[in-house]
Order: C-alpha cells, then sequence, then structure tokens
C-alpha cells in the first residue's frame, strides 16, 4: 500500500484523502466540511484554477501557482486569493471566502455583516457627539 505525507499527516493510502484535506489545523477542515454542507454547497460545484501570485513572498511566489482562483458554478460567485505562500493554505482562505459570500447573498446575517453593522454605529455615535455647536455669542465689554 502507498504511502502519502500529507501536511504532517501519513496516510496509508490515496484514496484516504478528500478534496477539502487542506495545510490547516484539523479542526478548520472540519469546519469548511460542515459549513459547506450545511449551505448544500459540493466540491462538484467549484471550478478552481491555480495563476502565479504578485506581492510579498519574493521568488517563492513568482515561481510558483500559489494564487487560487475560485469560482462557484450555480451562483457564478468568483474568489481570488493569494494572502499566503503556500497554495494549501490560499485553497482553504479561498473556500472560507466563497462561503461566506454564497452564506451573504443567500440573506443570512454572516458575522462579518454583524461587525460592519456594529462599527457603523459607533460611527454614526461619534459623529452625533462631535456635532459643532452654534456659533458662541462674544461676551460684551
Amino acid at each position: 500500500m502507498p504511502l502519502i505525507l500529507r501536511g504532517s499527516k501519513l496516510l496509508r493510502s490515496g484514496a484516504d484523502l478528500t478534496m477539502t484535506d487542506f495545510a490547516v489545523r484539523e479542526e478548520k477542515n472540519r469546519w469548511l466540511q460542515l459549513k459547506m454542507a450545511e449551505l448544500g454547497v459540493r466540491e462538484d460545484d467549484f471550478v478552481e484554477t491555480f495563476v502565479r501570485s504578485s506581492g510579498n513572498g519574493g521568488q517563492h511566489v513568482n515561481k510558483t501557482s500559489s494564487c487560487v482562483q475560485l469560482k462557484h458554478k450555480p451562483s457564478g460567485i468568483q474568489v481570488t486569493c493569494m494572502r499566503e505562500r503556500s497554495q494549501s493554505v490560499n485553497r482553504f482562505l479561498a473556500r472560507r471566502e466563497l462561503l461566506e459570500r454564497i452564506e451573504a447573498a443567500s440573506g443570512v446575517i454572516t458575522p462579518e455583516m454583524k461587525r460592519i453593522e456594529k462599527m457603523r454605529r459607533q460611527k454614526d455615535r461619534r459623529r452625533r457627539r462631535a456635532v459643532v455647536p452654534s456659533v458662541a455669542k462674544v461676551p460684551e465689554v
């Protein structure tokens, strides 16, 4: 039986690998699988392409195709991720971003939407407090 080294795991056969096995912690892989099941998204719904990254990372990003472009066929939503030097981590991040966008498009209030709404309310409060009072009267001498 062939041995395959995947991240820090040694697997007995290629059949043990799934498409959603990425170089991140096991909890994050499980979260991704649960989120995909919750939203009804399958791996077959994705079109994944790899291109050369740009920006920080030096020779590594210039020589490898670590940038991931992920498209969800049914909705047409597309995501590009080149945040990390590792292609595997970028694949995970692209899927996470795509699932957040699919969830937002379905009308569900996401944690990111809550964070943005909270910031907007804080700015409004600050704006109301910072209202300049009317012109002060000059005391008569």
